[in-house]
């Protein structure tokens, strides 16, 4: 799925190694019974720390926006893009 491929993509930007990806596309059950837990329509659904965030849509305007840097570091994770920033500012 190309959503959740962007979610990945996000992940792996700011340096997340450590998730867990469910395909819940293979089971109509599973598919339905999380949306009915998270009261959310779509598919990917991320969770931080067992959280629920959002969507695909949510997590890229979090990212955009600096949000997703401040609940990394919430979770003691801190961006590789601080990183990149860093360097940026070296040259």
């Amino acid at each position: 799925c190309g959503f959740s491929n962007a979610v990945v993509q996000i992940l792996r930007l700011h340096g997340v190694e450590d998730y867990r990806a469910h395909d819940v596309l293979q089971d109509p059950d599973l598919r339905q019974g999380i949306k009915d837990y998270s009261n959310w329509p779509t598919i990917p659904q991320v969770y931080l720390n067992g959280e629920f965030v959002g969507g695909c849509d949510i997590l890229l305007q979090m990212h955009q926006n600096g949000d997703l840097v401040e609940e990394l570091k919430k979770l003691g994770i801190r961006s590789a893009l601080l990183d990149a920033e860093k360097d940026q500012e070296k040259k």
